[in-house]
């Protein structure tokens, strides 16, 4: 089989776990959606995840059922059956053995974690393989674009070496970055990937980072590993293209970048900041375009 099949395979599994996470999966409904034999699903599963489909829809339940208690409104023997545990009990032995403490105490007190981020397998082949023959040319997209108001707040980032982009971070770093990002309680939007200005760049290190903004006066725990910085409040002047077909969020981001290239801000009376400011890009989303905003400011022309 093909990598490029195998990827498929596996694409048309994760979509139908996401699809049916509340609801009892057994391997007869995976090997369907693939459309290969329960054994050969199996190992190609394992091959281009790493993990088993059950450990994958486990650590995916688990992630959901902390989402649900880090809001703190919730019991959790609900939150054990909305995640499709048997009991409340084996929720809690499963929570307790993949994050290292119990349901309630992190409901109590929502520390940020590693949350399983569920990554596209397909994409993930895309990127490896630009330039697939799969991969097709696509019609230019509509780029909408508006400026938006951020206020003074701080930044919780995870730094590189020397990583310039996603690709170079990924490499340096990996690819669990997100998973904490996105368990952050108080985060005022979601986690980005950010270019630093150079005067937020400390020597020896990456200009792009990965992070989540919370407010100024935030309180909450910084994870081992981050640090916390400041952020002046700004402009952002944001990007974001038409909704697309997830395999081809390359085209999808190709386009808004050629779209901020080319793009005046002069004549909506603005220029460019970006020592102001962080660049930042959000995780591409098919269904909603992907987006992209850079800082700036009044003109003084």
């Amino acid at each position: 089989m093909a990598d490029y099949d195998k990827a498929q395979a596996v694409q048309r599994m994760q979509d139908y776990i996401e699809e049916h996470i509340g609801d009892p999966i057994v391997l007869n409904d995976l090997s369907q959606a693939a459309n290969y034999s329960r054994s050969h699903s199996l190992r190609v599963f394992k091959e281009m995840t790493g993990l088993t489909p059950f450990d994958y829809i486990r650590y995916y339940r688990l992630t959901q059922g902390a989402r649900l208690l880090r809001e703190g409104n919730i019991r959790i023997a609900d939150v054990a059956a909305d995640c499709a545990f048997d009991t409340h009990e084996g929720f809690t032995r499963a929570f307790s053995k993949e994050f290292g403490l119990s349901p309630e105490a992190y409901k109590d007190e929502p520390v940020p974690l590693r949350y399983f981020i569920p990554y596209s397998v397909l994409i993930r082949y895309l990127v490896k393989n630009k330039g697939d023959d799969k991969m097709e040319e696509k019609e230019k997209q509509t780029i909408f674009i508006q400026v938006a108001e951020r206020p003074k707040r701080k930044a919780i980032i995870k730094r590189g070496v020397a990583a310039e982009d996603y690709y170079g971070y990924c490499e340096e770093i990996g690819c669990e970055v997100w998973g904490v990002l996105e368990s952050v309680k108080g985060a005022m939007y979601e986690p980005a990937g950010f270019w630093l200005p150079p005067k937020l760049i400390r020597k020896g290190t990456s200009k792009y980072v990965q992070g989540v903004e919370v407010p100024f006066d935030y309180k909450g725990t910084i994870p081992e590993g981050f640090e916390i910085i400041d952020l002046e409040a700004c402009k952002m002047m944001v990007f974001q293209g038409e909704p697309y077909d997830d395999s081809d969020f390359e085209e999808a981001i190709g386009d808004v970048w050629e779209a901020i290239k080319k793009f005046d801000p002069a004549l909506h009376g603005f220029e460019w900041a970006d020592n102001d400011a962080p660049r930042f890009q959000l995780t591409p989303i098919g269904s909603r375009g992907y987006i992209e905003a850079r800082p700036v400011k009044t003109s003084e022309k």
